[in-house]
Parts: C-alpha cells; structure tokens; sequence
C-alpha cells in the first residue's frame, strides 16, 4: 500500500522541506536586522523581497498543479 504513495509521500515531504527551509530563512533574516540596527525602510524592503519569493514559489505549485490537470505538462 505504501508503494502507491511513494510519489505522493516525496511531494509532501519537499514541499515540507521547503517551508522549513523558508521559515530558518526568515528566522535568520530577522535576526541579523535586529542584530545590526537596520532602519524601518530598510526592514520593510528585506521583509518583501522575502515574501515576493516566497509567493513566488507558491504560485510556481499553483500553476504546476493547473497545468498537469489540463494535460499540459
């Protein structure tokens, strides 16, 4: 049974990594702008280049997902 899964399984548990992944990434990031004192603006402009990234890679799955289920990939 568990052999049928095992596409399904790796999937979940890439994009499992990947959300680790973004979430050490954050975590650092937020710590080395408090560390160095970084302005509001300068914070505000790290804190979106993150989030766009990370939105970006998000509708990359959304758009991967749509076109395997109309038979495009």
């Amino acid at each position: 049974m568990l052999s049928e899964y095992t596409e399904q399984i790796e999937t979940f548990g890439l994009y499992g990594f990947y959300v680790i992944l973004f979430l050490l990434i954050g975590l650092s990031i937020n710590d080395v702008l408090k560390r160095s004192n970084v302005p509001t603006y300068g914070r505000t402009i790290v804190w979106m280049v993150l989030f766009l990234g990370c939105a970006g890679f998000i509708s990359k799955g959304i758009i991967e997902v749509f076109w395997e289920s109309n038979g495009l990939g």
